[in-house]
């Protein structure tokens, strides 16, 4: 099975020296559920695409630092490309930013969220249970980080699960789609320099309390499965 990863994001060049760019942490990720997953790479902050939507048997879009409701000429051709694989019921992932713009693209809204920055660990009540979650869990715990949020989702779409903070962390469209906001592909150790680097964006109290946070267990395997069953379920 080969997954295209629609990469939204350039990290700073000494954070990919370490831990890579989102596509390399999906990859490590979802590498550990199926060893014998093949990949390709599509930076779409940078216009680049694929000549074929078929050539890969699923697609993610990554996180990114911009937003959805953002006018930038790279995100408008993303969306163009997400209705474009919606239309033709390709299996599609979404990760953070990519979870947003998917809803965006098809109809729901993206906002930044009054509530302020998520960051840290999140538990999320899962309120729909589908087939692909194997094993079945009432809750997952997830990194997150974000100051937008889906407000509204597109027609058709099931909410998966959500909390107190994020209502719509997780959401499926038909048996195609699938969205979560958390970040499954994070390690502690990115999240931890990723926060300490914008320390001062995300103000003290914020930035001590993900801090805390990052002692929690973490389900970014279970993640993961429940990803690649939802690609191979038919």
């Amino acid at each position: 099975m080969k997954i295209g990863i629609l990469e939204a994001e350039n990290l700073k060049p000494e954070l990919v020296e370490k831990f890579g760019g989102y596509s390399d942490m999906t990859q490590r990720l979802l590498s550990t559920i199926e060893p014998q997953l093949m990949f390709e790479t599509h930076a779409v902050i940078n216009g680049e695409y694929p000549q074929d939507i078929n050539q890969c048997d699923a697609w993610l879009v990554t996180g990114s630092k911009a937003s959805a409701y953002d006018e930038a000429d790279w995100i408008r051709q993303l969306a163009l490309f997400i209705q474009k694989l919606a239309g033709q019921q390709k299996k599609l992932i979404g990760i953070c930013f990519g979870h947003q713009l998917i809803a965006q693209a098809l109809g729901g809204k993206v906002e930044k969220s009054n509530k302020g920055w998520g960051v840290g660990i999140m538990t999320s009540d899962v309120v729909c249970h589908k087939a692909w979650m194997q094993p079945m869990r009432q809750a997952f715990a997830l990194l997150v980080s974000h100051q937008d949020q889906v407000v509204e989702l597109p027609p058709q779409a099931e909410r998966i699960a959500g909390n107190d903070f994020c209502i719509n962390s997780s959401y499926q469209i038909n048996k195609h789609i699938l969205c979560f906001q958390g970040h499954p592909e994070f390690s502690v150790a990115y999240a931890r320099q990723s926060m300490d680097g914008r320390r001062s964006l995300l103000g003290e109290d914020t930035y001590r309390q993900a801090q805390a946070s990052l002692n929690k267990p973490i389900d970014e395997q279970l993640i993961a499965a429940w990803i690649l069953n939802f690609i191979q379920a038919r």
